[in-house]
């Protein structure tokens, strides 16, 4: 009896300090402190190379504004000024070759602004403006040398390599424009067509050689 007492005694005490553990436990835990955030660190944008804001009245610095690049106006103007050097020494093939390359370079010209004024009508009229303007300049350039590479081919005996320039021009430009009616008449001296434009011819037939200016 006193063994069965006994045994029932520490039964009871052990369950009786079993929650107190647990308790104590749980007390302690919950005094345990929570680490604090760490504060976020702000990154700064970084700016890429070549997207710094532009001051518009500096000095244009960028690479294709210097007028030295091959695709520029004023490239294709310094071909057409050595063409009209070669004119005037009578070096017709060197003149057909500068013409040409002159004519590659405002072709090009007006080619990539025709594309982003495409892109552009409509979303921003400022920017369209500007580039309708510039793609109207090179192409009346590259039709001005088309015209005296035309004449450098006639004053050669080519008349065949003129035809196709002087229908491109008059494509270009209209037979109701200057440069389109010079461009048809020269197809009617050289008899590629039989009724001339317009109906009031001058009394003097076009000059068979090419212009030493560009107005010519």
């Amino acid at each position: 009896m006193l063994i069965s007492r006994a045994i029932r005694f520490l039964t009871i005490v052990g369950c009786l300090a079993v929650p107190s553990l647990s308790l104590g436990s749980g007390a302690a835990f919950a005094q345990t402190p929570e680490p604090e955030p760490e504060p976020e660190t702000e990154i700064e944008p970084i700016v890429p190379d070549g997207s710094l804001p532009v001051d518009e009245d500096t000095e244009d610095l960028r690479p294709l504004a210097q007028g030295d690049r091959v695709l520029s106006i004023t490239h294709g103007q310094q071909l057409m000024e050595e063409a009209q050097t070669a004119v005037s020494n009578e070096n017709y093939g060197l003149a057909a070759q500068k013409l040409q390359e002159a004519r590659q370079v405002f072709n090009q010209l007006s080619n990539l602004y025709q594309d982003l004024l495409n892109s552009f009508t409509g979303v921003d009229s400022r920017i369209a403006d500007g580039l309708r303007q510039q793609a109207f300049e090179t192409t009346q350039l590259r039709d001005e040398a088309s015209y005296q590479l035309a004449l450098v081919h006639r004053a050669q005996n080519q008349p065949d390599l003129s035809v196709p320039l002087l229908i491109q021009i008059i494509q270009s430009q209209q037979p109701t424009r200057d440069l389109g009616q010079r461009a048809y008449r020269q197809l009617f001296e050289l008899g590629f067509v039989d009724s001339p434009y317009p109906r009031t011819q001058p009394a003097e037939p076009t000059s068979t050689a090419p212009s030493s200016t560009l107005s010519n």
